[in-house]
Protein backbone atom coordinates (compact mmCIF):
# COMPACT_ATOMS: atom_id res chain seq x y z
CA UNK A 1 0.00 0.00 0.00
CA UNK A 2 1.71 3.47 -1.08
CA UNK A 3 0.74 5.97 1.50
CA UNK A 4 2.25 9.67 2.53
CA UNK A 5 2.46 10.12 6.34
CA UNK A 6 1.47 13.07 8.10
CA UNK A 7 3.78 13.47 11.13
CA UNK A 8 3.68 15.56 14.43
CA UNK A 9 5.84 18.38 13.52
CA UNK A 10 8.82 19.93 15.09
CA UNK A 11 7.72 23.85 15.10
CA UNK A 12 10.94 24.96 18.03
CA UNK A 13 13.51 24.45 18.82
CA UNK A 14 12.62 23.42 22.37
CA UNK A 15 8.97 21.51 21.37
CA UNK A 16 8.77 18.23 22.46
CA UNK A 17 5.07 16.99 21.46
CA UNK A 18 1.51 18.69 20.60
CA UNK A 19 -2.10 18.01 20.56
CA UNK A 20 -4.38 17.21 18.10
CA UNK A 21 -7.00 19.84 18.28
CA UNK A 22 -9.00 19.12 15.36
CA UNK A 23 -8.68 17.35 11.79
CA UNK A 24 -10.70 19.87 9.01
CA UNK A 25 -10.85 16.50 6.66
CA UNK A 26 -12.80 13.41 7.50
CA UNK A 27 -11.47 10.21 8.06
CA UNK A 28 -11.88 8.29 4.54
CA UNK A 29 -12.42 11.75 2.76
CA UNK A 30 -10.11 12.79 -0.32
CA UNK A 31 -8.16 16.09 -0.03
CA UNK A 32 -6.11 17.72 -2.34
CA UNK A 33 -1.77 18.30 -1.82
CA UNK A 34 -1.37 21.56 -0.15
CA UNK A 35 -5.21 21.31 1.72
CA UNK A 36 -4.96 21.35 5.36
CA UNK A 37 -5.69 18.20 7.32
CA UNK A 38 -5.13 18.85 11.12
CA UNK A 39 -4.59 21.81 13.30
CA UNK A 40 -2.66 21.16 16.45
CA UNK A 41 -1.63 22.66 19.84
CA UNK A 42 1.71 23.09 21.18
CA UNK A 43 1.89 25.33 24.45
CA UNK A 44 2.72 28.33 22.14
CA UNK A 45 1.20 28.08 18.56
CA UNK A 46 -2.17 26.61 17.01
CA UNK A 47 -0.52 25.15 13.72
CA UNK A 48 -1.98 23.88 10.50
CA UNK A 49 -0.56 20.76 9.16
CA UNK A 50 -1.11 20.75 5.23
CA UNK A 51 -1.24 16.95 2.94
CA UNK A 52 1.59 16.27 1.19
CA UNK A 53 -0.13 14.94 -1.46
CA UNK A 54 -3.23 14.50 -2.71
CA UNK A 55 -5.51 11.33 -1.96
CA UNK A 56 -7.99 9.84 0.86
CA UNK A 57 -7.31 11.02 4.93
CA UNK A 58 -6.63 8.28 7.27
CA UNK A 59 -6.80 9.79 10.78
CA UNK A 60 -3.97 7.49 13.59
CA UNK A 61 -4.61 10.15 16.54
CA UNK A 62 -7.69 11.56 17.62
CA UNK A 63 -8.91 15.27 18.25
CA UNK A 64 -7.28 15.55 21.80
CA UNK A 65 -4.63 13.74 21.78
CA UNK A 66 -1.32 14.66 22.71
CA UNK A 67 1.65 12.71 20.93
CA UNK A 68 5.49 13.34 20.85
CA UNK A 69 7.00 15.32 17.86
CA UNK A 70 7.28 13.01 14.29
CA UNK A 71 4.57 10.44 15.55
CA UNK A 72 2.73 9.59 12.59
CA UNK A 73 -1.18 11.89 12.77
CA UNK A 74 -2.28 9.85 9.73
CA UNK A 75 -1.51 9.16 6.24
CA UNK A 76 -2.84 9.73 3.21
CA UNK A 77 -3.35 6.83 0.37
CA UNK A 78 -4.20 6.99 -3.29
CA UNK A 79 -7.16 4.95 -3.11
CA UNK A 80 -10.17 5.03 -0.75
CA UNK A 81 -9.82 3.17 2.56
CA UNK A 82 -12.24 0.48 1.46
CA UNK A 83 -10.27 0.02 -1.56
CA UNK A 84 -6.73 0.08 0.19
CA UNK A 85 -8.32 -2.82 2.77
CA UNK A 86 -9.21 -5.22 -0.20
CA UNK A 87 -5.41 -4.96 -1.86
CA UNK A 88 -4.21 -5.80 1.58
CA UNK A 89 -5.62 -9.20 2.35
CA UNK A 90 -5.44 -10.00 -1.13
Amino acid sequence: MDAERIFMPKLGMHMTEGTVSEWLVADGAHCDQGAVVVEIDTDKVTHQVEAPTAGYVRIAVPVGTTVDVGTVLGEITAAPATENKEKESA
